[in-house]
């Protein structure tokens, strides 16, 4: 009786957590970063009979709580999660480029101008066309001062991005370095590590979004980092998480880890850190390219004016001065009638240098530039789009795939809740037959 007793209890608490264990995937149906649970059983066996050989049929144990996950597809999340920041984060910063561009709307102002000379052309003499072509090139110079300062900004923001995303992954290498602790004080098959190893999955995809992480996992489900890939410095070992460190010049983008006094720079190929960095040379390009259009139209410009002759007779002075930068343009010519409109002994009613601003406007396709700059930088920021739409659907895809297998299944959960339920029955019906059987034998004695 003491063995069917033995029998009906183990079955009891062995069913009890698988309940219990079951209940806690229903609670958890949907919860992101859970991953299903399963109790793993095993047959009690003990020592006993002829030569003491192993005796079966003494009850039922629960050996562990087995966490259901894929580490390939998990990678694989990782990997397209990396993939989707990267375009993400690129397309943002194309975006506002192009805002930049656009905003001040550079390129009908230089239309705006030169459109002003034409007319003046037509009648040289006249002070409210002079007054027209001034105002036109006081919003000329306006618009590329802010055209250019929109992008400084850009820059400045983008800095602030870049360090704010090394920030977070700092704050979630420490996390994953205490995640790692844990695991390394709490036996495998357990509640506790299972809960353990979903914080660091959870911590690694979140990772993979700032940078391509390379992740290795030991016996007891502690993560090793690298950043850049598998082949990258070390970030976080065990317990231990390194520091990354943000820098600029120009339109370069360094990263650095710092691991026990060492450091060690890294590239990164995924993520809103690489995104980061193709943003930071894209912006400086874009600004290079609008510094050496605005440096050409002033020079081009004030020469026209220098070898030409104003309203008085007198030699053109400079219509526009530079600033700090080559976009920091202001009006430097005040008198409507110091815009030199004829050639060197033409009289007031002489175009010919005005002409000639309308020659140097073809030959240097300032316009043209301006158009270029706008078109290029959408085109690209169309096609970021593009491929933003297909990595999007390919990690929809991936994480599909990893909660086909980690995911909670009502209806499978629904059959275990029903199985477990009927072996704990079963299990309280022996126990109840041993006592009965037991009560029996004492009253017949």
């Amino acid at each position: 009786m003491s063995d069917l007793l033995s029998i009906g209890a183990t079955g009891v608490r062995a069913y009890q957590t698988a309940l219990t264990t079951v209940s806690d995937n229903i609670a958890n149906t949907g919860v992101a970063g859970y991953s299903r649970r399963t109790t793993t059983l095993a047959e009690v066996t003990s020592v006993g009979g002829i030569a003491g050989r192993a005796l079966t049929g003494s009850g039922v144990a629960v050996t562990g709580i087995a966490r259901v996950a894929d580490q390939f597809r998990a990678a694989a999340v990782r990997s397209a999660g990396a993939t989707l920041a990267r375009t993400e984060t690129g397309a943002t910063w194309l975006d506002r480029i192009q805002t930049s561009l656009t905003g001040s709307n550079l390129g009908d102002r230089l239309t705006g101008f030169f459109t002003a000379a034409e007319s003046l052309a037509a009648d040289p003499s006249s002070t409210p066309q002079r007054a027209v072509m001034l105002e036109n090139a006081q919003s000329l110079a306006a618009s590329f001062s802010t055209t250019g300062s929109q992008l400084d900004q850009s820059m400045t923001e983008l800095d602030a991005s870049g360090q704010q995303a090394t920030a977070t992954l700092n704050s979630l290498g420490t996390a994953l370095a205490q995640v790692n602790d844990g695991l390394g004080r709490t036996g495998a098959g357990g509640t506790t590590a299972a809960q353990l190893a979903d914080q660091r999955d959870q911590l690694l995809e979140q990772m993979s979004a700032i940078a391509d992480v390379g992740v290795t996992t030991d016996a007891l489900g502690r993560a090793t980092v690298t950043l850049g890939g598998q082949s990258g410095p070390a970030f976080v070992q065990g317990s231990q998480a390194g520091h990354i460190s943000y820098a600029r010049n120009a339109g370069a983008v360094a990263f650095s880890v710092q691991q026990g006094g060492t450091f060690q720079a890294f590239t990164p190929a995924a993520g809103a850190l690489a995104g980061v960095t193709e943003a930071a040379g894209r912006i400086a390009d874009t600004r290079a390219s609008l510094n050496a259009l605005a440096t050409d139209f002033t020079q081009e410009v004030n020469a026209i004016q220098a070898g030409g002759r104003d309203l008085n007779g007198q030699p053109g002075a400079a219509m526009f001065a530079a600033g700090t930068t080559p976009t920091d343009i202001s009006v430097a010519l005040t008198d409507p009638n110091g815009i030199a409109a004829a050639s060197v002994g033409g009289g007031t009613r002489d175009s010919s240098n005005l002409a000639l601003l309308q020659s140097m406007r073809g030959a240097h396709g300032w316009e043209t530039g301006v158009t270029a700059l706008v078109s290029g930088n959408a085109a690209a920021l169309q096609q970021r789009n593009q491929v933003a739409d297909a990595q999007g659907a390919i990690k929809d895809g991936a994480v599909a795939a990893r909660d086909a297998v980690s995911g909670v299944n009502l209806d499978d959960e629904a059959v275990e809740l029903l199985r477990f339920q009927q072996a704990y029955s079963a299990s309280s019906r022996v126990i109840q037959v041993a006592r009965e059987t037991m009560q029996s034998i004492l009253d017949i004695r």
